[in-house]
């Protein structure tokens, strides 16, 4: 089991910048890639940002490509994902996720691909 907890969400305004943290206890060494998915209201759960657990590799969302970053904490069992000039597009529920097992780039962008999920974090955008 992979227990997954984000923290960082809140209340910016347009233009801003927020950073969102993953930790991850259990059995990390099991995973192979997290990822970064977010949910509006009303909407369908979106993929923004994949890591693999070695960090080598990376794939963005086009939404958010040139203004999100995921890294990986190798010491403290974390993925975080910082979030600059925010728009109030990006308000959504945010969610870590985690997967064993190799898949394409297709796959990893797509939330039932992903096994384990944390519980959410609000991100709100104010315009």
């Amino acid at each position: 089991q992979v227990q997954l907890v984000e923290s960082g969400g809140g209340l910016v305004p347009a233009g801003g910048s927020l950073r969102l943290s993953c930790a991850a206890s259990g059995r990390t060494f099991s995973i192979d890639n997290m990822g970064w998915f977010r949910q509006a209201p009303g909407a369908e759960r979106e993929f923004v940002a994949t890591i693999s657990w070695s960090g080598s590799t990376i794939y963005y969302a086009d939404a958010v490509k040139g203004r999100f970053t995921i890294s990986r904490d190798y010491a403290k069992n974390t993925v975080s994902l910082q979030m600059n000039s925010l728009k109030p597009e990006d308000t959504a529920v945010y969610y870590c996720a985690a997967v064993m097992g190799v898949y394409t780039n297709y796959r990893l962008k797509i939330a039932h691909t992903y096994k384990y999920w944390g519980q959410g974090t609000q991100v709100t955008v104010s315009s």
